[in-house]
């Protein structure tokens, strides 16, 4: 696992982990309920337009009703990329613009830089080193996973860039380059 805090990311990435970790969602959303399916997850293989595998993203639910998300990614560009994850279970490629918005079961706007952020779908960024390898673990900052495999399911969405953790509806994070369909394991 990549320690973003380390990684050179700064402050922004180290807040966003610090307010996810003491489950500050929670007190900014609303308490999320116990789930009964705590343990369930679904997992997404990752690709690139060209059909290209770039890894695998996983969805566990959490006993507090909350949901985690790893992701071991590889075959991608070196550095930092937005992550996001998104409100439709569908990557039709070129551009994967199938995949809809971001996951915002709260209605927020985008970013934990914004004060009326973050979507239920926001993540730090990727760090994906020279080797094109990247790992991440987090706990999303909104939603259960419920809500996440709804009817028409989810999916994790890479862009091109660095996400500004601030600018809504994506962060200027570029465009979509990797995409995976969440599917219940």
């Amino acid at each position: 696992m990549v320690d973003l805090a380390t990684a050179g990311r700064g402050l922004m990435v180290g807040a966003f982990m610090a307010m996810t970790a003491a489950g500050c969602s929670s007190t900014m959303m609303g308490e999320p309920e116990a789930s009964d399916e705590a343990g369930s997850t679904a997992t997404a293989d990752m690709r690139m337009a060209n059909g290209t595998d770039v890894g695998t993203a996983t969805a566990t639910a959490l006993a507090d009703g909350r949901v985690r998300v790893s992701i071991d990614a590889r075959n991608l560009p070196a550095g930092p990329h937005g992550a996001h994850i998104h409100t439709v279970g569908k990557c039709t490629p070129p551009d994967f613009a199938s995949a809809g918005g971001h996951w915002n079961p709260t209605n927020s706007h985008h970013g934990v830089q914004d004060p009326q952020g973050p979507h239920g779908g926001d993540m730090p960024n990727l760090i994906v080193g020279t080797n094109g390898e990247a790992s991440m673990a987090i706990t999303l900052p909104a939603g259960t996973y419920a809500q996440l495999m709804d009817a028409d399911g989810a999916a994790i969405v890479i862009h091109s860039g660095a996400d500004d953790l601030q600018t809504d509806p994506s962060g200027n994070s570029g465009s979509r380059i990797a995409c995976g369909v969440f599917m219940p394991s």
